[in-house]
């Protein structure tokens, strides 16, 4: 298995969330719930565009989402964003998850990787233009 130390990121990723995975969030076969893992992606994908659109969002679509490992309990996860796209109403983000295993600790692993897109809504839940940044 591959590993990274630390993951080699183009500077325009930061890292937006660091999580570890419990018991209580696997599968009967040990392994961490995809979907567990998909919500925490889900998290960390909204951190960045919370800059932008100063207000209630919703994600609205999920493009991509590959599962490359397993996540195991106890692993040290790492969250990675960044911005691909701004456009009137919504912002596209890529985020990328590297594990340290336990007994492996300072050593990367891409478990996965997914492109989100959030949209900025009012207060009724309809679109609204994401502001103008200065």
């Amino acid at each position: 298995m591959p590993t990274l130390a630390p993951p080699a990121l183009p500077c325009s990723h930061e890292l937006v969330l660091k999580v570890i995975p419990m018991p209580a969030d696997s599968n009967a076969n040990g392994d961490i719930f995809g979907g567990w893992v998909m919500a925490q992606v889900d998290l960390a994908g909204a951190v960045l565009p919370a800059r932008y659109v100063r207000g209630r969002m919703a994600t609205v679509a999920v493009k991509e989402f590959v599962f490359k490992q397993p996540v195991r309990v106890g692993d040290i996860l790492s969250f990675f964003s960044h911005v691909t796209r701004i456009g009137r109403t919504s912002i596209t983000v890529d985020v990328e998850v590297y594990a340290e295993r336990m007994s492996q600790q300072g050593k990367y692993l891409k478990v996965t990787e997914a492109q989100l897109t959030y949209v900025a809504i009012d207060a009724e839940g309809r679109p609204r233009p994401v502001p103008v940044q200065s």
